[in-house]
């Protein structure tokens, strides 16, 4: 039975989540239009037409989830239903880690001011890596989705299954080896993009910080226009950071099942996961001018529209 704060919480992640698929809708298609008529993407709009993507199909699929939950809650609960679910919340929550890991990766290569010949090689061949990372990230989540739902339900079909049927202790230990290895998979699937997200932001803030210090030095005050680019620039990192990590947990929460569906610490999950993909989303158009552009277009010529209308 759903308790209020459940429903409450729903709510709002349902309104987060809506406000997460017109602000992905803006950056997909800003980036979408880049590519238009160009022979060769620019690897920035490629990574940014699968991260919009991912979290569009996800935070769509997120706000239906969230409304059969409300709404058709003892037919959402039915074992075929949670499988498929299961499955796309796996692959569409790893898939936009994933890219947002890349994201992180891309910036740090392109912005930060390092002199390692491995990173100079890095810079050089970015363009040419960014389809094979992209590619990469989809055959890795699909991969982490796919055996972890099935096995998940697999495993609960064993532990409701009658003693008689096989020896309980070989069945606990058939069981405890095979959630091992599902919990090693998603991790394996999961982990990865954590360390490139942590390790590349990290790099860049710092290289950030030492470039900002240096301007300092030499500027005349804050009021300099690049001194105030690379401040920008350091908030935005550090709020991809913090949503990266949050969300991360969250997705773990949610995908481990550590708390029972609808309980409170479930809710509280669910809002912060709908949360994430959103703020991140409106810091990425706050710091494009690109991804700003677009929208303030569309009002512009729906507000002529209006005005030809009336006159």
């Amino acid at each position: 039975m759903m308790t209020s704060f459940a429903l409450l919480c729903l709510c709002i992640a349902i309104i987060e989540s809506m406000a997460g698929i017109l602000g992905d809708g803006i950056i997909l298609a800003a980036s979408s239009l880049s590519c238009i008529g160009s022979k060769t993407w620019p690897p920035y709009d490629m990574i940014m037409i699968s991260l919009s993507s991912s979290k569009f199909i996800l935070q769509s699929w997120n706000t239906l989830d969230y409304l059969m939950n409300i709404f058709y809650e003892p037919f959402f609960y039915t074992e075929n239903l949670l499988r498929v679910t299961k499955i796309i919340f796996t692959f569409m929550s790893y898939s936009s880690l994933w890219f947002g890991a890349w994201l992180s990766v891309f910036y740090c290569i392109k912005v930060a001011s390092f002199t390692q010949s491995f990173f100079i090689w890095l810079k050089l061949r970015i363009a040419r890596l960014v389809p094979w990372m992209l590619l990469t990230s989809w055959l890795c989540s699909f991969t982490a989705a796919i055996p972890f739902a099935w096995d998940v339900y697999g495993v609960h079909k064993n532990i409701t299954a009658p003693s008689s049927m096989t020896n309980s202790s070989a069945r606990r230990a058939t069981r405890k080896d095979t959630l091992g290895l599902l919990i090693l998979l998603c991790n394996a699937g999961i982990g990865m993009p954590l360390i490139l997200s942590v390790v590349s932001s990290i790099l860049l803030i710092w290289s950030l910080l030492i470039h900002t210090r240096q301007m300092q030095n030499n500027a005349s005050g804050f009021g300099d226009p690049s001194l105030e680019a690379h401040m920008k620039a350091i908030k935005s990192v550090c709020s991809f950071l913090i949503f990266y990590l949050v969300y991360f947990i969250c997705v773990l929460i949610i995908v481990f099942n550590v708390f029972s569906a609808l309980s409170n610490g479930d809710s509280i999950c669910v809002v912060l996961m709908a949360a994430c993909p959103t703020a991140h989303t409106l810091v990425l158009i706050w710091s494009n001018p690109k991804f700003q552009e677009l929208p303030a277009r569309i009002w512009h010529h729906s507000h002529c529209h209006v005005r030809t209308a009336s006159m």
